[in-house]
């Protein structure tokens, strides 16, 4: 929850997305749960992932 955070933090993420992923994920009891996320909030979760270079932190 901590990369949300940031993401909200660096305006990377609305406050509406980011409750609305937090509240996803939370409730996902399975990573495929997770995958299964609403379209909207997945592109908006990638596209942050993607400026804040989240891939290259954990590669």
């Amino acid at each position: 929850m901590q990369t949300l955070d940031e993401m909200l933090s660096r305006h990377l993420l609305s406050s509406d997305q980011h409750g609305q992923i937090r509240a996803w994920i939370a409730a996902a009891r399975t990573p495929n749960a997770i995958m299964d996320m609403p379209t909207d909030l997945w592109r908006a979760l990638e596209l942050a992932s993607v400026l804040m270079d989240f891939d290259a932190d954990i590669t």
